[in-house]
């Protein structure tokens, strides 16, 4: 099932599972800036990573004496969510636990996520809501895939800030202590799909806090996220998307005791709270 919301002349559309977006498109122009999902490269589109980030060591964790199986990115992406608000721009969508999610993930909560259309862009907030009696760990993230339909090399990221960026390396999908270096030209950095030939680039830290998308020297659209210290770019060989990643969490790295409470940027949420953020898309 599909949700749509409007605004001034765009249009946003929602599948319940996964409460994933799935197209955002501008009336004005007729373009489409989600990723189509085409299975034969990847078929997702902009799906919410939760309640971890990356990939676990033996995707399992240990937690009060336990082991518990967790696949990368977490279950949420794959679940159906509810409805439970919507108006013309907005859309309201739950996830709860329950007997399935209790297996992997011994924890009560609640993910709420929302999209909220503005004349100029989409805003995605995210409130998670730990309704048990102790401490939560948990990690979220986006994962949009923005549609690049011209040659890639006619496209470049404008990082908000100069900075030297060093991107953390993957091992068997596991973090590694090794970093490269990723040179900025004037805070732009040329797309070209030998930059991602490791996978994703992984950013523990930047300052940057709004990354735009420059289509032939031309500003398309800007991703700002400043409530996720963590960022990844990723995208796979000839095919047309980039994604930019907002995090909260990442990777567990090679030497990981498992442990889910002592995970390296994992959120803790004391019981009975809330814990919200968000990150805006704009349309330019």
């Amino acid at each position: 099932m599909n949700t749509t919301i409007s605004k001034s002349d765009l249009t946003a559309t929602i599948n319940n599972k996964g409460a994933e977006l799935i197209s955002l498109k501008s009336g004005s122009n007729h373009r489409e800036y989600i990723w189509e999902g085409n299975p034969d490269f990847w078929g997702k589109h902009s799906p919410v990573l939760f309640p971890i980030v990356g990939t676990l060591k033996n995707n399992s964790y240990t937690y009060d004496g336990h082991t518990y199986t967790l696949s990368r990115h977490g279950f949420a992406r794959d679940r159906d969510f509810e409805l439970i608000r919507q108006r013309e721009n907005q859309a309201v969508f739950s996830l709860k636990a329950d007997a399935e999610t209790l297996q992997k993930y011994p924890f009560h909560f609640e993910l709420q996520i929302t999209y909220t259309l503005e004349s100029n862009g989409l805003t995605i907030s995210y409130t998670v809501s730990n309704v048990d009696n102790n401490v939560m760990p948990f990690s979220i993230g986006a994962h949009p895939a923005f549609a690049l339909p011209e040659p890639f090399e006619n496209y470049v990221l404008e990082f908000e800030h100069a900075e030297n960026l060093q991107s953390y390396q993957l091992e068997n999908d596991l973090l590694s202590d090794t970093t490269v270096s990723i040179p900025l030209a004037d805070k732009i950095l040329p797309l070209d799909y030998k930059l991602f030939q490791n996978d994703a680039l992984i950013f523990k830290q930047m300052q940057s806090q709004k990354i735009t998308i420059l289509e032939n020297n031309k500003p398309l659209l800007a991703i700002l996220f400043e409530d996720f210290p963590h960022f990844g770019i990723w995208t796979k060989q000839d095919v047309p998307f980039i994604c930019l990643e907002p995090w909260l969490g990442y990777s567990d790295k090679l030497h990981s005791d498992g442990s889910i409470m002592d995970k390296e940027a994992i959120q803790l949420l004391e019981a009975n709270r809330t814990f919200d953020c968000q990150f805006r898309i704009e349309i330019l």
